[in-house]
């Protein structure tokens, strides 16, 4: 008996701290919420050209990321800065539309790492002419930095199909 007692004595702690991990849990389901709006953001900014809103949503640091399907990369937020202060603040660009099609969102089991698939369409001009991308592949990184959802990386990518498509028109 004593033995019993002593080993559920010795167990209740763990027990404790097991509860106490699973009660302070964040929801993911409200994460995944907050995630999708930090993507939607990141993109949506353009319309009103809400820097504060896209700033609000990337990572300010060196390791900010992104690759384009024109094998351009940013790296850095300043250098992301200085493309949104020439290319999307300029008088001449106007966000037109976009939709951010099949989003599926991963948490990492620690609750502080997501990254996130979808398929892109983002429409605007430029002086009048209009451009986009339709259906590119957009995957991503995101950190929990301070309880925001913050993007740390981004890729931008055309199947080969389009690719094939557009070599052949």
């Amino acid at each position: 008996m004593l033995k019993k007692n002593l080993i559920i004595f010795l167990m209740l702690p763990s027990l404790f701290l097991s509860y106490c991990n699973k009660a302070v849990k964040p929801d993911a389901e409200q994460d995944k919420i907050k995630i999708k709006a930090a993507i939607e953001n990141s993109i949506g900014w353009a319309f009103n050209k809400d820097k504060d809103l896209l700033y609000s949503v990337v990572a300010q640091d060196s390791d900010f990321f992104i690759y384009h399907p024109d094998n351009n990369t940013i790296a850095g937020f300043e250098n992301f800065k200085n493309l949104v202060e020439t290319v999307f603040m300029d008088d001449g660009f106007k966000a037109l539309r976009f939709e951010v099609k099949d989003l599926k969102i991963t948490l990492s089991s620690l609750d502080k790492t997501a990254w996130f698939s979808c398929l892109l369409d983002d429409f605007g001009e430029f002086n009048g002419q209009p451009g986009g991308w339709e259906n590119v592949r957009w995957t991503g990184v995101l950190e929990k930095r301070e309880g925001n959802w913050t993007i740390v990386q981004m890729h931008f990518s055309y199947s080969t199909e389009q690719i094939n498509d557009e070599k052949n028109n």
